[in-house]
């Protein structure tokens, strides 16, 4: 953004009007972002020219550092040789003494006002924060926000639009059978039995009576001499 011979010419005024007010005639410089001058006026300053270039420097100074002049003569009061070292390298557009302000619209500087003249302590800081106040004016308000209206909570069930977003039950795990080639231990109480995995699940087998005989070929022996030793006795 910019800055507009509009706005330029608002700030002007309104550090005039305050000017009037303090009945302290002094000197105005408005200068854009690249310190080059848009607007100047000089109120019939006792002080003579000189009051013209002090502004014009005030502003450049402002522009030039992002901060009111005040602030720069402070810190920089400190650095040996730092006023006569800027100044020279600026062609006299540097000065350390208050009444320069950045002008600044949406947070980015757009250029610097610089009042000079005054004719009481802090006059010229005051007379260039009233040209400030204008921007504070003109800045446009923000809409109000329409109220929300407040939304039905939904029932429990509703929350969740996906099936698998529901909490699943949690089972108990199944235990793993026993590997029979793996003893078990006698020692202890309620221990698992080493028997075949076979029964451990409960299920059984149809054994064809010819596997049956396969298994056992003893068993016709056995009913045979059982037959017979009845017999004897």
């Amino acid at each position: 953004m910019n800055l507009s011979i509009d706005i330029a010419r608002r700030i002007l005024e309104a550090s005039k009007q305050r000017a009037k007010e303090l009945r302290s005639p002094v000197s105005i410089a408005i200068v854009v972002s690249g310190g080059h001058l848009v607007l100047f006026e000089r109120m019939m300053s006792p002080y003579g020219w000189a009051t013209g270039n002090i502004s014009i420097a005030k502003a450049s100074t402002a522009v030039m550092f992002n901060q009111s002049t005040d602030a720069v003569a402070q810190w920089g009061a400190g650095i040996p040789g730092f006023a006569s070292s800027m100044s020279e390298m600026t062609h006299g557009k540097f000065i350390m003494a208050a009444g320069g302000w950045p002008i600044r619209i949406g947070g980015a500087t757009v250029g610097g006002i610089g009042v000079s003249g005054g004719n009481a302590p802090g006059r010229d800081d005051e007379i260039a924060r009233a040209g400030l106040g204008a921007l504070e004016v003109m800045a446009p308000a923000i809409p109000a926000q329409p109220a929300q209206p407040a939304q039905p909570l939904q029932p429990q069930q509703q929350q969740h639009s996906r099936p698998y977003m529901q909490p699943t039950p949690s089972y108990p795990s199944m235990p793993a059978p026993n590997n029979p080639s793996m003893p078990l231990s006698n020692s202890g109480v309620g221990q698992q039995q080493n028997v075949p995995v076979d029964q451990q699940a409960g299920t059984q087998h149809l054994v064809s009576d010819q596997t049956q005989e396969e298994e056992n070929p003893y068993n016709d022996k056995m009913q045979f001499n059982d037959s017979r030793s009845g017999g004897q006795q």
